[in-house]
């Protein structure tokens, strides 16, 4: 049986990612898969596998946006700013200090473009070591801070009743978001200690929790054969990118690398993309539109230049 496709897994709380993709290779005995955005094991929620073919578009689910389901806990932080943790400060005066509404208003204002330092125990790579490396040894080392984007928070919930106050929310936000560390930073703002006391990946992409198979379906569905009703194509995987569709004979052309000229109705159809996603352009071919590959707008040629192919046509 061959696979080809995006496997949504509800990855379950203490597998890492990489476990996910460890235990999927066993079931499906297929060792061409990649997961689409790390999860650290205590977190829960939407892990896209890329199976066969579709690990080319790995960097393309990746860029998707993400969101995101956390409970923030005021009062406590940790050296992991999540509850793994050794603690590094508390504070039993926040529920005398700041109300409800107050907390809730300074996790709305993190909305839009917004600086992190990536924590020290994340896989972020400097000179070729991940930060958790170097953490794990008690070295902590200077990062420099990246611009993310946070598109919506929703708070669902406080509660102020418990030992630390909490603050449930719901976050939209852009690849390489550190939710940890946005949770850390709300309470900077606060000016109080703060961790993250649990999350949940909710979507990434147009792919949710309805989308997502449990390892334990995976098992049932391949005995049963029927995993590839479940798999979500390659074509769906690239929708949000700027799309062509191509002539049989261009999909060609661009399946050898050569050079794709476009016709005036393929040239009004990307008018308006802005020039920094001419450099992504999904190509898709044939009455069924099958994807043809990922392709670059070269300006000084007039044409498009395949940059990825899926599919290998024939003369």
């Amino acid at each position: 049986m061959t696979l080809d496709g995006i496997l949504p897994i509800w990855k379950p709380k203490g597998f890492t990612s990489h476990d996910v993709v460890a235990k999927a290779r066993r079931i499906l005995k297929i060792k061409r898969i990649g997961h689409t955005g790390t999860l650290d094991p205590m977190v829960t929620g939407v892990l896209p596998l890329c199976i066969g073919k579709a690990t080319r578009v790995v960097e393309y689910i990746q860029d998707l946006p993400k969101e995101y389901e956390a409970c923030l806990w005021l009062g406590l932080s940790t050296d992991t700013e999540d509850l793994s943790g050794t603690t590094l400060a508390k504070d039993e005066t926040v529920k005398e200090r700041i109300a409800p509404e107050a907390a809730a208003e300074a996790v709305r204002r993190f909305v839009g473009q917004i600086e992190q330092v990536p924590p020290m125990y994340s896989a972020v790579k400097v000179e070729g070591k991940r930060l958790y490396e170097l953490a794990r040894q008690g070295i902590e080392i200077e990062r420099k801070a990246r611009s993310v984007t946070i598109y919506r928070i929703d708070v669902l919930e406080t509660d102020w009743e418990g030992e630390y106050p909490k603050i449930r929310f719901r976050v939209l936000c852009s690849k390489g978001t550190y939710i940890r560390t946005l949770c850390a930073d709300i309470g900077k703002a606060l000016g109080v200690p703060a961790v993250m006391g649990e999350l949940v990946r909710t979507s990434t992409g147009s792919l949710t929790q309805e989308s997502c198979l449990t390892l334990e379906e995976v098992q049932e569905l391949v005995s049963s054969g029927d995993l590839g009703s479940r798999l979500v194509p390659i074509e769906e995987a690239l929708r949000h990118l700027p799309r062509v569709v191509l002539s049989d004979e261009q999909a060609l052309r661009a399946s050898q690398g050569q050079k794709v000229r476009l016709n005036a109705e393929q040239l009004a159809s990307l008018q308006g993309v802005e020039p920094e996603l001419l450099s992504r352009i999904a190509g898709f071919a044939g009455p069924s539109e099958r994807a043809v590959g990922v392709l670059e707008w070269n300006q000084e040629k007039q044409a498009l230049q395949a940059v990825k192919i899926f599919t290998q046509e024939q003369a």
